[in-house]
């Protein structure tokens, strides 16, 4: 297999965030930042670090950020408002063993050597850490800003995934792309264990041909999740695009949901939003995460923004109830940060 093609599961053994977030028949669990979303104040942020480390000391699986360069008030999210990369590094200094993940990087945004130097040194200051979902963006607004066609972002984010990884692989470079042209210089740092995976979201503009052979894992929507129905049709997402593998070797899903967990265990799985978020109580969202890892689902990425409660309180509830159920995995720790 080409060196620029999707890593084989073997490729990530020493990678300490990839192995605690993913393996083989398994579903760990990660929740996605902001906590609360920005409604036009930051005091909204105020403790979000602190909730970090719990998160990182009560054992989950991984801490997502999002990448939103600019706030479109038509499309009404600001993420989690710090730059992605920025605010990573600032994480990476509170939390010791959850892995750090993005979802996910616009990759037809920013070039991809400013790209693979903020990743390679996000991954060494976190000792191996970073994983990195990527996709080709989603905001029109984004694109003229950056003086760039909205409509060829998916032809960009393959030249760019291509651009990435030839600046990560070792030795001296020789880059033609119609990104840039690289001769004989190098990329400093390299990652803390010589790769970061690159997990697709969506299709970001390409074909499952391609994101089964090009991409280490695969990040998509749900689909219904307060019905039987909707994991069903996951794993048939899933299984099609794991029949496409070239090597039939292991790549790992991801999927996400947006939650306002109830205080009464046994509340029924309600869609709230258009079914853009799930309320229910944590026995049916117990049984909605078992429903994903028999579909293929390798972890689950949660994000309490919708949530009544408060913050502190519904990540203790998750740990204590839900997390057993679904452990994060005991891969290599993290490697020493003597920075």
């Amino acid at each position: 297999m080409s060196r620029f093609k999707g890593a084989p599961y073997s490729a990530f053994h020493d990678h300490p965030g990839y192995r605690r977030m993913f393996a083989p028949d398994r579903l760990t669990l990660g929740i996605f930042l902001p906590l609360r979303f920005y409604e036009g104040d930051m005091s909204v942020l105020a403790g979000q670090a602190e909730r970090v480390s719990a998160i990182d000391r009560l054992g989950f699986a991984a801490v997502w950020v999002r990448d939103i360069p600019l706030f479109d008030p038509h499309f009404g999210d600001a993420g989690q408002v710090f730059d992605p990369f920025t605010y990573l590094a600032f994480l990476a200094a509170r939390t010791r063993n959850v892995a750090l993940a993005t979802g996910s990087i616009i990759f037809s945004l920013r070039h991809p050597i400013d790209l693979a130097k903020a990743s390679a040194t996000i991954d060494q200051l976190s000792g191996g850490r970073l994983v990195l979902g990527i996709a080709s963006g989603d905001r029109p607004i984004e694109f003229p800003a950056y003086g760039l066609e909205h409509a060829r972002r998916g032809e960009r984010f393959a030249q760019s995934v291509r651009y990435f990884r030839q600046l990560m692989a070792a030795g001296a470079l020789e880059v033609d792309s119609p990104l840039g042209h690289v001769s004989v210089a190098q990329l400093l740092p390299k990652p803390a264990t010589g790769s970061v995976p690159l997990i697709v979201t969506r299709s970001s503009g390409q074909s499952l041909d391609w994101i089964a052979e090009q991409a280490d894992g695969w990040l998509t929507y749900p689909d219904a999740t307060h019905t039987v129905r909707g994991p069903q049709h996951l794993a048939e997402k899933i299984r099609a695009w794991r029949e496409r593998i070239p090597d039939g070797g292991f790549r790992p899903h991801m999927t996400n949901e947006w939650l306002d967990l109830m205080d009464d265990p046994d509340h029924p799985p309600t869609p709230l939003r258009g079914g853009f978020v799930l309320r229910t109580g944590r026995n049916g969202l117990i049984a909605l995460l078992e429903r994903w890892q028999a579909a293929g689902v390798n972890h689950a990425a949660l994000g309490i923004q919708f949530s009544q409660r408060p913050a502190a309180e519904v990540i203790q509830e998750l740990a204590e109830e839900v997390l057993p159920h679904f452990p994060s995995l005991q891969g290599p720790p993290a490697l020493p940060v003597p920075w």
